[in-house]
């Protein structure tokens, strides 16, 4: 028979998310719950539900691994991330901000056209320095084995039904966590999402219990190096879009770290300033004149 087995915080989220697989009704499958959940200690140690829910009419069978679907539904609905997951109007704002840049990175590059001995100093990029990229920071760490960020991500990778490989590098205040294997793209996530938000589990996880707070980044894929270099032009496209229109630009909600990158590329530009506002998850950069 066709079925469908899914993971969910609670049995209800693994059964609806089977049924969304299947596309059928509650009325047209047969739930057989595989494993119950519990909500362990602040989230930590918690066992999610498994069920496989049987289309009544079906003879083909197939199995299932997490999609992304269903790791956001589990990761969402775990105590430490509830905060952090955006509403839909957040992210449809964020979907406009992004077209909005594209046409007028497109005017930009007409206008630059036409003027082609425009003054190159108005048109200067700005950079990170060597010491405020992240390669720099992790080059420093040294690696070690069995560290519990570890335990706790083979943990999380074995309860979303992915296959994947974790090298972990330590310093005084940074741990990072370099993953590999075939189901990179699963735990990126779309914009990295997936990945921010079990980043946010393991930095629980490592200062649990620690007087000195230590920076947990998780990076797959290259996906960070890529996403500093993507904020560094973003800065200075933006950063143009100000000194153009004299008026201010204010960036998607970001992550600390992507917050620090904007600030440090635009650091020495002679004519905008940055400064952050809100709380997080949803503390953004605003980019404005001098």
């Amino acid at each position: 028979m066709r079925f469908s087995e899914k993971w969910g915080v609670d049995v209800e989220t693994a059964v609806g998310l089977a049924l969304k697989d299947l596309k059928l009704e509650r009325d047209e499958v047969e739930v057989e719950i595989l494993e119950e959940s519990s909500s362990g200690f602040l989230g930590i140690g918690s066992k999610l539900a498994k069920v496989r829910v049987t289309a009544k009419e079906d003879k083909t069978s197939s199995k299932e691994k997490a999609t992304f679907d269903d790791i956001d539904a589990i990761l969402a609905g775990l105590p430490e991330n509830t905060s952090s997951k955006l509403p839909d109007e957040v992210r449809a704002e964020y979907d406009k901000y992004e077209a909005e840049e594209r046409e007028d990175a497109r005017k930009r590059e007409k206008a630059l056209a036409k003027n082609k001995k425009g003054n190159k100093s108005k048109n200067k990029k700005y950079d990170l320095s060597v010491e405020d990229t992240m390669l720099y920071e992790v080059k420093k760490l040294d690696p070690v084995e069995g560290h519990p960020v570890e335990t706790f991500l083979k943990d999380i990778a074995d309860k979303m039904g992915i296959n994947l490989s974790f090298s972990v590098k330590e310093g005084d205040e940074l741990v990072f966590v370099e993953i590999t294997g075939k189901d990179t793209g699963t735990i990126i996530g779309k914009r990295g999402a997936t990945l921010d938000a079990v980043q946010c589990l393991a930095s629980y996880v490592v200062n649990k219990d620690k007087n000195k707070y230590v920076r947990v980044i998780l990076d797959a894929e290259n996906y960070r190096s890529k996403r500093e270099k993507t904020l560094v032009n973003l800065a200075n496209r933006l950063a143009g879009k100000v000194e153009r229109t004299r008026r201010s630009v204010t960036l998607e909600p970001m992550n600390p770290y992507e917050r620090k990158v904007i600030h440090c590329t635009l650091q020495n530009h002679p004519r905008v300033k940055t400064r952050s506002e809100g709380k997080d998850p949803y503390r953004k950069v605003i980019i404005e004149l001098k």
